[in-house]
């Protein structure tokens, strides 16, 4: 599930609350489906849970939120579903934190990702717990290691046991009954997950994006290692290298599209990364560049890409599209009967600007095409002449298993087309995608380092890959897909190892 996540503990004994509360606003961009708050207090979890974005806190009524959430630790999280239903019923059981307990044994959990063997591990689940009940990925996660708690009473077990038998992505901050606070990553380190501090407060915390850490005014200190498990103390923070794993497989769509532009990978802050991705695209693409009089962008994931083509192109950027900024829907996640109507009131283009105009917009990512298809079609009434697309992120043309909700391959329209073809789909005069040779060195990291999948169909988990193979066979031969492909219980006999059962 596409999440963000916080964490943080105090060892002033000062109420947690507020830093988890700006850690998640800071976040909301990674999840508005629903939010949740849980903290810990004389051996007792406190939660409050809700859908919708991160409200508003009035001055009169904080104390009714520090009373319903006490304690000095405490875990939150932003979601949209990437697993289950979406209905309100549903997105509420499924909102984090989680909580789970067994022979005395308490555990609470926040993740970001998705867990891709999910039949076997509900199966285990429920033959350990009889309580056990899945509403969402979260409840294996903290099931599975509550029982490795139960038979190792050991952290470090615990943590290798999740790591060890779940495909998938997820990075895990989490708080045991005794207090105890910690955070991990799985083996490839998928998703991201930094951890922070502020001396003056004797305050540590664990983050989704380092922006939670800047708005709390807390120091970085590190990213956490693929495979690492991190618990704190008042000493500070404690790094234990739990499964040494070479192969690592960082997120390349958080350059693209998820991260805040304001947060840091590597040292490298999100929006730099996107200013180069448009200066290779002008690179790439001299024709189209200088057959344009103006850029736009689709705000506000490209707005830092349009920079990089202005820069390198010498055209004016024209601020002639803008966001609705109260209108937060993802379009693509939105159901196809909301979509449309959402898009169409989600972006104004300012017509005057772009009557008899050949136009060049930035975009960072194409999934269905939906948005960039309204786009283009408003552009044309308002008397564009020409429009070219230019896309940071290269053609996607498989599911993502790993917390982005693109899960079938007949939802991309990247699939089966060629960029040509695309371009006849959402009306463009053309679609200029950055290369993948490109991405990876505006990113800075080595291509090995990174989960491309999306868009070069190698997956780093066995089941996902496995998966993934057996749905594009089907996807080809004209197999309809109903449901995202790592529910469907007939692709589901496999194990952690990617082998048949």
């Amino acid at each position: 599930m596409g999440c963000g996540i916080f964490g943080a503990i105090n060892y002033e004994n000062q109420p947690v609350f507020p830093f988890v509360y700006w850690g998640l606003r800071s976040q909301n961009h990674r999840g508005h489906q629903s939010h949740g708050f849980l903290t810990y207090s004389n051996n007792h979890f406190y939660v409050y849970k809700n859908l919708d974005l991160v409200p508003k806190i009035k001055t009169n009524v904080i104390h009714e939120w520090f009373e319903r959430l006490p304690g000095s630790i405490g875990i939150g999280n932003v979601r949209y579903t990437t697993s289950g239903k979406c209905d309100d019923n549903s997105l509420i059981s499924g909102t984090q934190p989680v909580t789970a307990q067994s022979d005395g044994i308490k555990l609470a959990l926040s993740f970001n990702g998705n867990i891709v063997n999910t039949s076997p591990l509900k199966r285990e689940m429920t033959q350990n717990f009889e309580d056990f009940l899945y509403t969402c990925d979260s409840d294996i996660i903290c099931h599975k290691m509550l029982l490795g708690l139960k038979q190792t009473k050991d952290l470090v077990s615990a943590a290798r046991g999740v790591m060890e038998n779940l495909d998938g992505a997820f990075s895990v901050t989490g708080i045991t009954g005794n207090g105890e606070f910690f955070a991990f990553k799985d083996q490839y380190g998928i998703k991201p997950l930094c951890a922070g501090h502020d001396p003056a407060t004797k305050t540590f915390a664990f983050s989704s994006e380092t922006v939670s850490l800047d708005m709390n005014s807390f120091v970085k200190d590190f990213e956490l290692n693929p495979g690492e498990l991190v618990t704190v103390s008042k000493d500070g923070f404690k790094r234990i290298q739990v499964i040494e794993n070479p192969k690592h497989a960082f997120c390349a769509f958080e350059y693209a599209y998820f991260a805040r532009p304001d947060s840091t990978f590597g040292g490298k802050y999100v929006y730099e990364i996107r200013e180069d991705f448009g200066r290779n695209i002008v690179k790439e693409y001299p024709k189209e560049s200088h057959d344009a009089d103006i850029i736009m962008s689709v705000p506000e994931t490209g707005d830092d890409s349009a920079m990089g083509v202005h820069e390198q192109s010498g055209l004016r950027w024209e601020r002639a599209s803008r966001r609705h900024r109260y209108v937060t829907e993802r379009a693509f996640i939105l159901l196809n009967n909301e979509r449309f109507s959402t898009i169409d009131k989600k972006i104004n283009i300012l017509g005057n600007k772009v009557a008899g105009k050949r136009v060049i917009i930035t975009e960072d990512s194409i999934v269905r095409g939906d948005t960039t298809k309204v786009i283009i079609d408003k552009l044309r009434k308002a008397g564009a002449t020409k429009v070219y697309v230019f896309v940071t992120f290269p053609r996607i043309i498989g599911p993502c298993f790993y917390g982005i909700d693109m899960s079938t391959y007949g939802q991309l329209v990247g699939s089966k087309r060629t960029p040509q073809e695309i371009a006849k789909v959402i009306g463009a005069d053309g679609v200029c995608y950055q290369s993948i040779e490109n991405l990876v060195r505006a990113i800075g990291r080595k291509e090995d380092d990174l989960c491309m999948a999306c868009i070069t169909g190698k997956y780093p988990t066995p089941c996902a890959q496995k998966m993934a193979d057996i749905m594009k066979q089907r996807f080809l031969e004209g197999y309809e897909e109903k449901t995202r492909v790592y529910e469907l219980d007939e692709v589901q006999p496999l194990t952690a190892d990617g082998k048949a059962n």
